[in-house]
């Protein structure tokens, strides 16, 4: 798939740990603001469904902030026939995301890279119910359906978090508590992982849901 990666280093100290809308609405206001040269970024005034955007990784408190490291950064995927629009729009730009100032520089632009096995560190799908008991299986047939709808063969699993439990998460938005699950995808055809990251899962893929990489990066970053 035609699709390519921008990252861009990121000039700040916190983030709130669940930033994902707002993160959002910053890149949302900024392509508004800027319509007249980057209207073609938009659909009805929102930013095109083929984009993915990352939430940002850091440094948790477990009190609701993330501390920013040399790790940290703002990652979007999107075509590549818009990607020197992006690239041009979001560079030297100044983030304020509920108080806490980023600002975005020394953008690089990369490949997805083909992995047997991808993790997401939030999918989410709307289910009639969120039983306690009963959402996991609901939600792994979600995350099946939707490999099948694109027509990839392979495996999903829920992850685990740092105490060994499932790892259920979760994104604020509207003052709504969205429910989801850290999902592990393994057996993919190199094809398949290249499709899945492009395309990635289930809702709220703007907002950093449904972001999927390879478990090496981790590894790497460690």
């Amino acid at each position: 798939m035609n699709y390519l990666e921008i990252q861009y280093k990121l000039v700040g100290k916190t983030l709130p740990a669940d930033h994902g809308y707002a993160l959002y609405s910053a890149t949302k206001k900024l392509v508004l603001d800027r319509q007249d040269s980057y209207g073609e970024l938009l659909i009805d005034r929102s930013l095109s469904p083929e984009i993915l955007i990352s939430s940002i990784p850091g440094v948790s408190d477990r009190d609701g902030t993330i501390y920013l490291d040399r790790h940290s950064r703002f990652r979007l995927r999107c075509p590549s026939d818009s990607v020197q629009l992006w690239y041009r729009l979001l560079q030297e730009q100044v983030f304020d995301i509920q108080g806490h100032l980023i600002r975005l520089v020394q953008p690089q632009l990369t490949l997805p890279e083909p992995s047997e096995s991808l993790k997401s560190r939030l999918v989410t799908f709307k289910l009639k119910e969120w039983n306690q008991s009963e959402a996991p299986t609901q939600f792994l047939i979600s995350c099946q359906r939707a490999l099948d709808k694109l027509e990839i063969e392979a495996k999903p699993f829920i992850d685990s978090d740092y105490r060994g439990d499932l790892a259920k998460r979760s994104l604020y938005i509207h003052g709504k508590h969205v429910m989801g699950y850290g999902i592990v995808i393994e057996g993919l055809k190199p094809e398949d992982s290249i499709k899945l990251q492009c395309l990635g899962m289930g809702g709220r893929k703007h907002f950093g849901c449904g972001w999927f990489y390879p478990p090496q990066e981790l590894a790497n970053a460690a």
